[in-house]
């Protein structure tokens, strides 16, 4: 197991056998496909053997050559319209980073049932302008607890109640056919203890031992675990699990039946080169890689973030560019905003790795922001994130899958004068209910004593309030609550890249009282936040005067709005405002001959905000009102928790 990064030797052009490997492969292929192929492999035979260089040493060349012939392979079986969708990114290779992208996650079965009911709900997802459909892992999980489908027994079944590989491929194609792309998950660290390489490695096939990371005793795991942090230190302490059955030692990250894949065998790329490809022609367009920042394991580090994870990204894109360049990256790394970028590709991997990655920062800081009723900390934090390849784009979010941990630097607050360990149990005090004057109704997630950890469950509209204004009748500050729902998915839409809605936030649903009485639930109430789709509800959304209706129809004007607005193309950053007003969180956004200021009252209270400190000059005029902005003496007034994105009049 290597503990030293390796420094890759520049690739030229693939080897004239490598080309007539592929040729070969080809020959059955119209004129026109095979030359459209072997012109991907010219321009991404670099970035493969590079990647593959920085992890597998004298191996790289060898392996870069196998999974062209792969490529080739899957190139032979990728349908004509997947083949017309490759050459249709070509033309519009920023297609991701359009003003129009919105993206919609939720689980399948808890959306509509199975594969074929998402297909009969397309229309509900046009109507909100879904054009990304994230659905939550629906490949074979192991049977009992699964980590919500991240535990795979095998990546090339769908889960029995859900469908077939085939109905996935049906789904796939109606979805494109109505602009909208299919993302799913790729879990790259790990396999369910079921998985078939598991079980062939319980059974001492030392090939499929050489796919995990085995101990005989406790010495290397001991050395390991001095520098690892504990992922779910509630129910998974540790990171090894002994298997009786092995008779080792077994690394498992997250949970015990999940075991960690030994990336530094380069047949484990192989396979996952090969499941790529496979997925690419089932018609995903997006593949979300799940756990990637745990891939590459190095004694005396917290093994996440090493350099080779980056150019073994880099590796497995060069493969999907050959064959299916139709395929996008998007790297599921939670990590501190200088570990993040380079996931989208710094230096020598710039623009090569994902081409998507989630702002977790962003999402952290605008509950922060609404809790404290001030914006400072979180223009302080943006304003040092380091700028993106202005290739690739931020998936920016007010609510996922999973909990929200406290992600606050401590520098970051120092510098507005806060103390971040404070704010952080703030934080969790707060959106657990039990601050005093707090209308969220969260759930505390994985609390460790050790470090005062406490991360945070619940639906967007409870933790924003609607659930208390319900509860207690009040219709003004129901009224509040919805302000302050809409204002969150503001705030995604308006930084720019692939905004998310997660299911059921579109229509304010509450968190699920009965989230425990799944017995495989009980002990992870991450499920709260995680309904079944009342569809007697979502019919509300057309009755005006019902929360529903006001939240959808609210959340799509918006929508509609930035789809018209130039100056959200992801490739443009945001530029944080000096928060003159701490309340009001302010940042412009520019492409050439078009600027939008976007203003967000993060509080109850009416606020103020001069015109003078906007980079805007003359009448303006609210895109989101199709009216002028309230102002006075050259100031501009804000109500209770209102944006106002403004442009030139």
């Amino acid at each position: 197991m290597r503990n030293d990064p390796v420094v890759p030797v520049p690739a030229t052009a693939a080897p004239f056998a490598v080309v007539q490997a592929a040729r070969t492969a080809l020959a059955d292929e119209p004129e026109h496909d095979r030359t459209v192929f072997l012109t991907r492999l010219d321009r991404h035979w670099p970035d493969l053997v590079t990647g593959l260089r920085a992890a597998y040493d004298g191996r790289a060349d060898e392996v870069a050559s196998r999974v062209v012939q792969q490529a080739a392979s899957s190139f032979t079986q990728r349908s004509a319209d997947l083949r017309l969708l490759d050459l249709r990114r070509h033309v519009e290779p920023d297609w991701f980073q359009s003003p129009r992208m919105l993206g919609y996650a939720a689980y399948a079965d808890r959306f509509a049932g199975d594969l074929r009911g998402v297909v009969e709900r397309i229309p509900y997802l046009r109507e909100l302008g879904v054009t990304y459909l994230h659905l939550m892992p629906l490949l074979q999980p192991r049977p009992g607890p699964d980590d919500g489908g991240y535990a795979v027994m095998d990546y090339r079944r769908v889960r029995e109640d859900l469908g077939t590989v085939e109905d996935l491929s049906a789904l796939a194609g109606a979805l494109r056919a109505e602009g909208i792309s299919l993302v799913l998950d790729l879990v790259l660290n790990h396999v369910a203890a079921e998985h078939e390489w598991a079980r062939r490695a319980r059974a001492g096939e030392e090939r499929y031992r050489s796919y995990f990371h085995l101990f005989g005793d406790r010495t290397e795991p001991d050395a390991f675990e001095a520098t690892l942090p504990e992922v779910f230190p509630d129910f998974a302490p540790g990171s090894f699990t002994w298997d009786e059955q092995a008779g080792t030692w077994v690394w498992t990250t997250f949970n015990a039946w999940q075991w960690d894949l030994n990336w530094h065998n380069p047949e484990v790329f192989c396979e996952f080169a090969d499941l790529v490809l496979f997925l690419a022609n089932a018609g995903v367009e997006v593949l979300r890689l799940d756990a990637i920042a745990f891939l590459w394991k190095r004694l005396g580090t917290d093994c996440q973030n090493q350099p080779e994870v980056h150019a073994l990204t880099q590796a497995l894109r060069a493969v999907g560019r050959i064959a299916a360049p139709a395929l996008l990256f998007k790297a599921e790394a939670i990590v501190g905003p200088q570990q993040l970028v380079p996931y989208l590709g710094v230096g020598a991997h710039a623009g090569k790795v994902s081409d998507l990655a989630y702002h977790n920062s962003a999402m952290v800081h605008v509950w922060s922001s609404l809790a404290a009723r001030d914006a400072r900390l979180m223009t302080t934090a943006l304003r040092r994130f380091p700028a993106k390849p202005t290739t690739t784009a931020w998936c920016t979010y007010v609510r996922c899958h999973d909990d929200i941990g406290w992600a606050i630097d401590d520098e970051d607050a120092a510098a507005v004068g806060w103390s971040g360990p404070a704010h952080r149990a703030f934080l969790s005090d707060f959106y657990s209910g039990v601050f005093e004057g707090s209308d969220a109704r969260g759930l505390v997630f994985q609390e460790n004593p050790a470090t005062g950890d406490r991360r945070i469950s619940g639906t967007a509209a409870s933790l924003a309030g609607v659930e208390v204004a319900l509860e207690r009748g009040d219709d003004a500050l129901l009224d509040l609550a919805v302000r302050r729902l809409l204002l969150a998915h503001l705030v995604a839409l308006g930084l720019g890249g692939v905004p998310l809605v997660w299911m059921g936030d579109e229509l304010a649903l509450r968190n699920d009282q009965a989230w425990a009485d799944d017995p495989e639930h009980a002990g992870d109430n991450r499920w709260a936040h995680r309904p079944r789709m009342p569809w007697e509800l979502a019919a509300r959304r057309a009755v005006e005067g019902t929360l529903e209706h006001r939240v959808f129809t609210g959340l799509r004007h918006a929508v509609q709005v930035r789809a018209g607005q130039p100056t959200m193309h992801a490739s443009a950053e945001p530029e944080l405002l000096d928060p003159v007003n701490p309340a009001v969180l302010g940042f412009a956004r520019r492409v050439p001959g078009s600027v939008l200021v976007a203003l967000h009252n993060m509080s109850e209270h009416p606020q103020e905000w001069p015109a003078s400190e906007l980079p805007l000059e003359g009448a303006l005029v609210d895109v989101l009102s199709g009216e002028p902005p309230e102002a006075q003496g050259g100031v501009l007034h804000l109500g209770a928790y209102e944006v106002l994105w403004l442009v030139p009049a």
